[in-house]
């Protein structure tokens, strides 16, 4: 190592993301996949967004909440993406520390903000279900900016004292990040003083928030099968739950990588290192890829939206 990453300092100017340590020679290869998935993200967030804004029969809660997932999928793969193909392909491995801080922020930051977001359209879901005379009296434009308002601010203040806590420890072992881009963990474990703070602060927040967001979301499914199942025929049954299948897909491809790759790259083996890097990528980057195909190929009126538009520009 040389005396460079050795010198100590309270905040280094700059960060080395090292990519996928082990995997150095496939980088390029990598990355093919990755570009292709934050092209299919791109359009296809961008389409959902022009799409339910062009189409006035979209402009419903439901719709509102799927607008604010593909703002928040946007974010996520714009901080992250064109950073990590320059590490692939240009081995562009340095990082700004305060670049390195706000990218850290923003990626749990608006990780965060969707969860919340995916707890509201559990919350529509259920009125729109069980209370389907009073889904328009309860759910109304007001009420939507209420609840987005509140995913945001929770999202932007609970994860605030993440980088506040990472700029005050000093960094003496090395400034080179064993990952692809600046991981919460991956970055305070560099710090040479005892990070227990942040550690259990950001258990804390994933945590609180998985824990209380799926709780919710549980319970609101939970009474939205008891109606379910009270329908008297199959048919009307399947229908109803058709509705939900889209929000269920979604949640399902959000939360489970994202607990499996926290837990395992917290308590897991150290040799496993290359392996959590790409997990810690494929939960970030595959929800923004899948989400506007999920619900443009299960979403009838967004579907028809897109092939009517396809369709005009043919003809």
């Amino acid at each position: 190592m040389s005396h460079s990453n050795t010198t100590h300092f309270a905040n280094p100017s700059t960060f080395i993301l090292l990519g996928i340590p082990g995997l150095e020679t496939f980088h390029v290869w990598i990355s093919i996949p990755f570009f292709a998935i934050y092209i299919v993200a791109i359009l296809g967030n961008f389409t959902i967004l022009f799409i339910v804004k062009r189409e006035p029969s979209l402009h419903e809660p439901m719709y509102y909440f799927l607008c604010m997932v593909a703002v928040a999928d946007l974010v996520l793969t714009t901080t992250t993406l064109p950073k990590m193909l320059s590490v692939f392909w240009f081995s562009s491995k340095e990082i700004d520390f305060s670049a390195c801080l706000a990218q850290l922020y923003f990626i749990h930051c608006f990780s965060v903000m969707e969860s919340g977001i995916f707890v509201a359209m559990a919350f529509d879901r259920f009125v729109a279900i069980c209370h389907p005379l009073r889904h328009s009296t309860i759910l109304t434009n007001p009420v939507v900016g209420k609840i987005s308002l509140v995913a945001m601010l929770r999202g932007s203040i609970l994860l605030l004292p993440c980088p506040i806590l990472a700029s005050r420890w000093p960094y003496c072992r090395t400034n080179m990040i064993p990952h692809t881009f600046c991981e919460h963990i991956a970055v305070v474990k560099l710090a040479c003083a005892d990070i227990r703070i942040s550690s259990y602060y950001g258990l804390f927040v994933a945590f609180l928030v998985i824990g209380v967001d799926v709780f919710l979301i549980i319970l609101s499914y939970i009474q939205i099968l008891r109606v379910i199942f009270s329908l008297p025929t199959k048919d009307a049954r399947l229908k109803t739950f058709e509705t939900c299948s889209s929000h269920l897909c979604v949640i399902s491809a959000f939360y489970i990588p994202r607990l499996f790759s926290f837990l395992t790259q917290r308590f897991g083996q150290n040799d496993l290192l290359h392996f959590h890097i790409l997990f810690a990528n494929v939960y970030l980057l595959m929800p923004p890829m899948l989400n506007p195909i999920i619900y443009g190929v299960r979403t009838k009126q967004i579907w028809n939206r897109l092939l009517r538009l396809f369709t005009n520009k043919g003809t």
